[in-house]
């Protein structure tokens, strides 16, 4: 079970990273502001779940 840990906190981690950079381009990009912020927060719930889990 150790292993699948990692593996899942590992791939939410790149999620997140993607996330971020997704919503930037999208963030920069007048129509599409609010879909871009919605990602950049997304990111973020991500990256929060992965320090819940590690603790």
């Amino acid at each position: 079970m150790q292993n699948f840990s990692s593996v899942a906190m590992g791939l939410a981690m790149v999620a997140a990273f993607l996330l971020v950079v997704g919503g930037v381009k999208l963030v920069l990009d007048r129509q599409t502001r609010t879909r871009g912020v919605l990602m950049i927060v997304a990111a973020l719930v991500l990256v929060m779940n992965v320090m819940i889990w590690t603790v």
